[in-house]
């Protein structure tokens, strides 16, 4: 998907889009800094890069933050694209290469421009030319005096912008190349209910076992429009009662598996019981060693949080299957920010992490031993509990760990890849987040890292997700989420 195949709102001024009209996308700064590789992205279309632009990339070049990572990216690609090529070649256009055909080779599709004079754009007097931003859109405007056979079409992930250009009468765009997903509803939610005469469909067919402490239903004839993945949580009516997951068996077309009922006393997770189905799903996915990957989506007091860390909690003291725990999250502050903190990198980020301690006061409370008690237990935990700043992630392999991404929706889809990525043999990563409480600017619910590990980790038998509906923190904070 690119750019081009989204409807753009349109000014007054400008007429509908003539289909057989060639375009040419103005790429804002924040584009590339956003997505390096969105030069190759807009198939046969021509991009033009003003001048501001180049210069903005180069203020943003230095540092070791993402955002100057990706400047310097941008910067190579453009140097390879332009080569050993003189004046002339560059106003005549660069050609492109293909996505997926690497920078050696050449599309005869689309153009890459640069803005090699200087362009005189007429801009009311409230919009001062020494802005880049405004200076990007006096260059759109004189543009579409001169390049009267395309469309002239300015992206921008700044919203702010965009709302500027179509009230001078540009045709303006967000970047749609990064949009998992046209609408947020239709994202996974791994749980579905069962149809209601999937068990009369079955007939002498169905094959019913046990194993290792639990049920298996092998189902040979289901509905075509079911939907089926692996590890998709499914449930019968209130009669029934069932709760299964779906698992992969090569021998059988569908195999279903009755869940624990985590609700139940007996199966306590560090003391933590499921409240919900929702929940017995996630306690399910948390404490199976064969899922690997797991995503937990909720909004406030769904209890994310607590399951997460009560989950590795068990696995790492009782079972032995881990050996630490290591979260970590996104350092964004709501109100302003308290400038630098002193200390350690753990020290740094315990501010951060209010939610992982305010977690730990439940799971820790106990009344044997009294205060020394809770004082060992507690001294116990942080042995066993490590907070890691997302800033020296890069580089590193987590071997036997059980790591903890938390507020997993401002991340992005690149920032997803380079955390997983370092999960080595033996490690699980489960990341939170509420894709509706988003702070980080230039992502939205569509374009979240979040968002993007759910919908393409749902058809890979290692990895399971669970959209948590209702809140279990109290009855106040029910009705505040749903009514302020």
């Amino acid at each position: 998907m690119t750019a081009g195949e989204q409807p753009a709102g349109r000014s007054a001024h400008n007429p509908p889009r003539d289909p057989e009209r060639r375009r040419m996308y103005v790429l804002d700064t924040n584009v590339l800094l956003h997505d390096p590789t969105a030069l190759f992205r807009f198939k046969e279309n021509d991009i033009f890069l003003p001048m501001a632009v180049i210069e903005e990339l180069d203020h943003a070049k230095k540092g070791t933050s993402e955002v100057a990572r990706s400047a310097r990216q941008v910067s190579r690609f453009l140097d390879g694209l332009i080569g050993e090529s003189d004046l002339t070649a560059l106003r005549d256009g660069l050609a492109l290469p293909a996505p997926g055909e690497g920078a050696g080779l050449v599309s005869p599709s689309g153009k890459l421009y640069l803005q090699t004079e200087l362009f005189d754009g007429a801009l009311p007097q409230d919009l001062p030319g020494s802005v880049p931003d405004n200076t990007i859109i006096a260059i759109a405007l004189t543009m579409v005096g001169h390049y009267t056979d395309q469309e002239i079409v300015l992206v921008s992930k700044d919203i702010n912008l965009r709302i500027k250009a179509r009230m001078l009468g540009l045709v303006a765009e967000d970047y749609y190349s990064d949009q998992v997903l046209d609408d947020v509803d239709l994202l996974y939610s791994g749980v579905a209910p069962l149809p209601p005469d999937v068990w009369e469909r079955q007939g002498a067919n169905l094959e019913v076992w046990q194993a290792n402490g639990h049920t298996f239903y092998a189902l040979p004839n289901l509905p075509e429009d079911m939907p089926v993945f692996p590890n998709l949580c499914l449930y019968g009516d209130e009669d029934s009662g069932i709760e299964v997951i779906v698992r992969e068996d090569p021998k059988r077309k569908f195999v279903l598996q009755q869940v624990t009922d985590y609700r139940n006393t007996k199966h306590a997770v560090w003391g933590i019981m499921a409240r919900n189905r929702e929940q017995n799903f996630a306690l399910n996915m948390l404490m199976d060693p064969d899922i690997s990957f797991v995503t937990l989506l909720g909004t406030a007091g769904t209890g994310k949080t607590l399951l997460a860390l009560a989950a590795g909690l068990a696995q790492t003291m009782e079972h032995k299957l881990y050996r630490e725990i290591i979260v970590t999250r996104e350092t964004i502050p709501v109100g302003e920010d308290i400038g630098f903190l002193p200390g350690s990198e753990e020290e740094k980020m315990t501010p951060w992490m209010g939610a992982l301690l305010d977690n730990l006061e439940v799971l820790t409370v106990s009344e044997e031993g009294g205060e020394w008690g809770r004082a060992v237990t507690n001294d116990m935990l942080s042995h066993r509990i490590k907070i890691r700043s997302l800033n020296f992630m890069r580089g590193r392999t987590f071997l036997d760990r059980y790591v903890i991404i938390d507020e997993a929706q401002n991340l992005s889809a690149k920032q997803m890849k380079t955390l997983i990525t370092r999960a080595g043999n033996g490690t699980k990563i489960v990341c939170l987040g509420n894709i509706a409480q988003i702070d980080t600017p230039y992502l939205s619910a569509t374009t979240s890292g979040l968002t993007y590990v759910v919908d393409r980790f749902k058809t890979w038998s290692g990895a399971g997700h669970i959209i948590l509906a209702r809140g279990e923190r109290s009855p106040l904070a029910d009705f505040a989420a749903a009514n302020l």
